[in-house]
């Protein structure tokens, strides 16, 4: 699994965040003297191992076999019997700033050197049907303190035969544009899979990157022949503030009509790996987002902001047997923005912008036991002194380093399928932050101060 899409912000909830860190604590003192496995519900209802869909014996990044286990709606099953979709996940976090933070990041935390529970999810996850299975996922978090819905998927395949070709088709309801996807390149699932929220973020990226995850819902169909060309088509439309309100999600102001979303990739399988080229499309126009009279948001209705996303991605795979597993994915977005809406209200001080975002990452895997994982990121974009206080700029670059060890998600692991456990160390260093090196805020912070050590424990069940 992966760390999706965050719950809206809320009041600190320090008993249940105790009770729950205490839980996380114990699972993880006592789950490595026994040993452990898997991605539970998926690895339950299939039979097997972790590794045999995931590289590094652990989620989000999906094999081959994945892949396909993915695009048949997880509905394939081993044996007769019958078993629950449930599943749990627990992820106790450590984040440290090279500077402290000039304000807490969220309430009931400290300006640095924070220890939170940073997501509790439950999951249904699996077949359904003989066509038809599911992804969907509620997350508490001690940031905002509050539970709600998180990623959500419900997908319908079939495979076929015709005039020589052979392929999968299907339809995919969801809630987040790229989630459906299944190259880890798209926003949804790239990397990094887990990451802090108590940490500064890039001020600005294009809204592919997460600003309609959990806020829509959609539709698309697709199809996938011969096992390389991939094509998927839909369209999402914004949910209410009631229902958003509801599931503890943002509304961030009404998309007109539906928002249009398309795929398409090409894969090409080699004797020990395989390699991927693809691209995507997305087309918004919403609405600013305001508060009524007892401060719950709510449409503003007038002009709308339009936002149109061109996005390039590129993946590869090279996986010898199970000792040495070697990924590369990379991802460029570019977004245009019309912003008649932000532009009239004074937030923006032209109607016409860009935004340019990089990804690039690499990994190895030993043994899907040992990973290490080397990031790099870039966003840019014009100038704006409205939208980008100070510097008129949201340019922000940096590094990322992780370390992994996953000691269970193989064949041979202990109570196999029950569990599975990552244990991660993560650093992220700035070179620019909202377009400076230095003094971006205007208070001397400089972009290596936001430089990060995140430390996580992940323990699926």
């Amino acid at each position: 699994m992966s760390a999706l899409c965050r719950t809206a912000g809320g009041r600190h909830k320090r008993m249940p965040a105790r009770w729950l860190r205490r839980a996380v604590t114990f699972a993880c003192l006592v789950l490595p003297v026994f040993g452990a496995q898997a991605v539970p519900a998926f690895a339950r209802q299939t039979h097997q191992p972790c590794t045999s869909c995931h590289v590094g014996g652990f989620g989000p990044q999906l094999t081959p076999f994945g892949r396909q286990f993915k695009m048949l709606a997880y509905t394939l099953k081993v044996g007769d019997d019958t078993k629950v979709p449930l599943s749990m996940m627990l992820v106790e976090a450590f984040t440290r700033t090279a500077r402290a933070q000039p304000d807490p990041p969220a309430q009931g935390f400290d300006r640095n050197n924070n220890l939170e529970l940073e997501q509790a999810s439950a999951f249904l996850a699996g077949r359904l049907t003989e066509h038809l299975g599911v992804l969907a996922q509620a997350t508490y978090s001690d940031n905002g303190g509050k539970l709600g819905w998180d990623n959500a998927e419900l997908r319908y395949a079939r495979t076929f035969q015709a005039s020589g070709h052979a392929g999968i088709w299907g339809v995919s309801l969801n809630n987040n544009p790229g989630l459906s996807d299944v190259f880890n390149t798209t926003p949804a699932w790239q990397y990094p899979y887990m990451s802090p929220d108590l940490a500064p973020s890039a001020p600005a990226a294009p809204v592919l990157f997460g600003g309609m995850a959990g806020r829509v819902l959609g539709a698309s169909a697709y199809m996938q022949l011969d096992g390389a060309w991939y094509l998927e088509a839909g369209g999402y439309r914004s949910l209410s503030p009631a229902f958003l309100r509801t599931v503890n999600a943002d509304f961030a102001g009404r998309i007109a009509g539906i928002a249009p979303y398309a795929r398409m990739t090409y894969t090409r399988n080699m004797k020990r790996g395989n390699f991927e080229v693809g691209g995507m499309l997305l087309s918004m126009r919403r609405g600013l987002a305001g508060t009524d009279a007892a401060g719950r948001m709510v449409s503003l209705g007038g002009p709308t902001d339009r936002f149109q996303d061109v996005g390039v991605d590129a993946s590869y795979q090279f996986i010898d047997g199970s000792e040495h597993i070697v990924t590369v994915k990379a991802l460029y977005v570019d977004e245009h923005q019309r912003l008649d809406a932000t532009y009239a209200s004074g937030g923006a001080e032209h109607r016409s912008n860009s935004l340019q975002s990089l990804n690039v990452n690499a990994s190895y895997w030993y043994q899907n036991t040992w990973g290490v994982t080397l990031g790099a990121f870039s966003t840019k974009g014009s100038r704006d002194a409205l939208l980008y206080p100070v510097t008129g700029r949201p340019d922000t670059n940096g590094d990322m380093v992780e370390f992994n060890w996953n000691p269970f998600g193989k064949a041979d692991s202990w109570a196999s399928p029950f569990a599975n456990l990552r244990l991660g160390v993560q650093y992220t260093f700035y070179t620019r932050f909202s377009g400076a090196r230095s003094n971006f805020d205007g208070a001397g912070r400089n972009a290596s101060d936001n430089n990060t050590l995140f430390v996580y424990t992940w323990l699926a069940l």
